[in-house]
């Protein structure tokens, strides 16, 4: 009789329980003030969030935060160098294979890097802003300016030459994306509040 008063009591103080947090949603669900998970399921590409949004603006800002999920191994060595991209916006009224800015990333070296990644008329240009923290919030923006982009990441900054003929960026919302040639090795979360 003890077992089982004991087995019910464990039982209701479990179900009583509950842990809050600002990542415990499931779903593109978007509120003021809160991430949004981007899943990216193993084996694909493109996160399951991604929604074609019109962009006309002079900077993108945004708050992410990447979990362990984002540490892997590429199948072949030569890819886990290859950049990631994590958020960002085509330009130009183009495609973004053309024209396009994005912060990326990638795990290498025992470390997540974050990257300025620009297409330019449909050349790329990549400069590593610098590593990150996993589990912590990480400020970023990107700055439109007529002759560059300007990529901050907390108090960290670079700078790529835009070759624009707009003055703001125009074009549509970049989403989470894993690879070059090979798909994410697992499902990756990143979470990332607007």
């Amino acid at each position: 009789m003890k077992a089982v008063i004991v087995v019910i009591s464990s039982f209701l103080l479990l179900c009583s329980c509950s842990k809050t947090s600002d990542l415990s949603f499931q779903g593109p669900v978007k509120n003021e003030g809160a991430f949004t998970r981007y899943l990216i399921r193993q084996g694909n590409h493109y996160s399951e969030q991604s929604i074609y949004r019109a962009i006309d603006t002079d900077e993108m800002k945004f708050t992410v935060r990447f979990d362990s999920s984002a540490i892997y191994t590429s199948a072949s060595s030569e890819n886990q160098y290859d950049i990631n991209k994590l958020f960002g916006f085509s330009d130009n009224g183009s495609d973004h294979h053309r024209f396009s800015a994005r912060i990326g990333w990638r795990w290498s070296d025992h470390a997540l890097r974050l990257f300025a990644y620009v297409y330019n008329d449909g050349v790329v240009t990549s400069k590593e802003i610098g590593a990150i923290p996993l589990g912590t919030d990480i400020s970023c923006s990107i700055q439109v300016r007529p002759d560059g982009y300007r990529f901050y990441v907390n108090d960290m900054m670079q700078t790529v030459n835009r070759l624009a003929a707009t003055p703001r960026a125009q074009g549509y919302q970049l989403y989470p994306y894993f690879g070059g040639d090979e798909a994410a090795p697992h499902d990756i979360s990143i979470w990332i509040r607007e």
